[in-house]
């Protein structure tokens, strides 16, 4: 080899070894057959220096991006992403919030009509030597700050995972879908009624193709019975310390069966409260209801000292879940039911009941396959990315439907209840549309009418002049979204 040949594949290497310090990866394999097809580099001498960069480049791991900022160690057994979400909505809504005296009504604070932080999440999760997972996720949007997930999982298997900290419970479909990727704007009364973020431990897995399971055993509804409400409280008592036993499966015959157009899912859950929060006291947890366009809260069971005498201190509170989903190509239908039972000695058992409807279409033909995993949607990703002004994808349209009802007609009006403001049969619809630009950029826009059944406001003929603000019996709502995820 001549002196001037001898330099280029000195300075050559150099450059290639320098392109993997700078992300320049994808490049090497271009270089190298440039330099071999014009003569400065042998076929072996190619080969050899594009192994040396790849033993390098396999040594010091990769940078990336895919849904986040991911880390990836040289075997690939370890990784960590950095991700986040940003949700910025806009709500409308037509009730009334001021009586003609200027007294406020007490709806104001839930049917004001305004903008606001949704969500803001920052947090990093991973994978430690390809089997302890873990997560940390910091929600943002609130007047403070707060760690929302944090958890271990020792994935000795696909089959066998098991997640010790706090997080979501295995109960109900929409509740465990993330709120990224949820058919409306807001979650439907049945995900309310769901056991919500917890401290305990899980185990779960994936034991055959289109099955999961899970089972937990958490603090329980510490805070509250309603669902996310117990994630920053803690024990302080034993008069009412109870935990909470949850289980779930699912099965996705589609996916068993390796149709990737299709979605045959189905699924069954089940949770237990031993001795939960007091159910209608000053001090207890209660179980209140706001509409699905996040407004005015029409049921709640947490009243005024003396008023609810007769109901729960500490009951014990049972929560059965039906879930499915029927999905071919761009067209889905998925379904809920729950129920939340109350038993207490000496007094009669009462339930509330919910169930939802939601029928969605890809209008530009993405098949809702692709977005399922592991028995829940995951991220929908459109054929052809909207990338601005001048772009020739369209993204992602997609037109949904959803019928709600809740029924809690078992708790008495003016006895198990507050009186003001109060309604227990009531529907809603919601008709929505929503564009996903790319898989991390999304805007809705959703219609919600719910239907109290009788005026809310303390009288039922909506005439009394005793009211606070006017009288009303539905509620009209807009709800517009615009999200960014990483």
């Amino acid at each position: 080899m001549n002196f001037n040949k001898k330099l280029a594949v000195a300075v050559s290497g150099a450059v290639l070894l320098m392109a993997g310090q700078i992300a320049l990866a994808d490049s090497t394999t271009d270089i190298v057959d440039a330099l071999v097809s014009k003569g400065v580099l042998t076929e072996e001498e190619g080969k050899l220096i594009s192994k040396g960069h790849e033993t390098k480049k396999k040594a010091e791991g990769t940078v990336g991006f895919k849904d986040g900022f991911k880390f990836s160690s040289g075997d690939g057994k370890s990784s960590m992403s950095v991700n986040g979400r940003i949700q910025a909505d806009y709500r409308y809504f037509d009730t009334p919030t001021v009586a003609s005296a200027g007294v406020q009504g007490p709806n104001s604070a839930f049917n004001a009509d305004t903008f606001d932080i949704r969500r803001a999440y920052l947090g990093v999760k991973g994978t430690f030597r390809g089997w302890m997972n873990f997560e940390a996720t910091l929600d943002g949007a609130g007047s403070s700050a707060y760690v929302k997930y944090y958890w271990l999982e020792a994935a000795f298997s696909d089959a066998f995972k098991v997640r010790f900290g706090q997080f979501k419970p295995g109960f109900g479909l929409e509740q465990l879908t993330s709120s990224r990727f949820i058919d409306m704007t807001e979650r439907d009364w049945v995900a309310s009624m769901a056991p919500g973020v917890n401290k305990g431990i899980q185990i779960a897995g994936t034991p055959i193709t289109g099955m999961t399971y899970a089972l937990g055993f958490n603090n329980g509804s510490v805070g509250t019975l309603m669902a996310d409400s117990s994630q920053k409280a803690t024990e302080i008592t034993n008069n009412s310390d109870g935990k909470q036993v949850t289980a779930r499966v699912t099965f996705n015959a589609a996916e068993y069966m390796g149709n990737k157009e299709a979605i045959a899912h189905i699924g069954a859950a089940y949770a237990y409260d031993d001795n939960a929060p007091g159910a209608a006291s000053t001090t207890g947890a209660g179980v209140s209801f706001r509409t699905n366009a996040r407004g005015t809260q029409f049921l709640s069971t947490t009243a005024p000292a003396g008023t609810n005498a007769t109901f729960y201190s500490n009951p014990d509170v049972t929560r059965y879940g039906l879930e499915g989903i029927g999905s071919y190509g761009p067209l889905k239908l998925q379904a809920e039911y729950a129920s939340m039972d109350f038993q207490q000695s000496g007094y009669d058992d009462k339930s509330i009941n919910a169930y939802y409807a939601n029928l969605s279409y890809m209008l530009t033909g993405e098949a809702y396959a692709g977005a399922y995993k592991n028995g829940i949607m995951d991220r929908m990703s459109p054929k052809n990315n909207f990338t601005g002004l001048g772009s020739s994808g369209l993204g992602a349209w997609e037109i949904g439907l959803r019928y709600s009802k809740l029924d809690a007609t078992d708790f008495v009006l003016g006895t198990d209840v507050v009186t003001a403001a109060s309604a227990n049969d009531v529907h809603s619809w919601t008709g929505g549309i929503k564009w996903i630009t790319d898989p991390n950029t999304r805007f809705m826009l959703d219609y919600v009418y719910t239907d109290f059944g009788r005026y809310i406001t303390g009288s039922d003929d909506g005439k009394s002049a005793a009211l606070t603000i006017p009288a009303f019996r539905n509620e009209k709502a807009i709800n517009f979204r615009a999200q960014f995820d990483f």
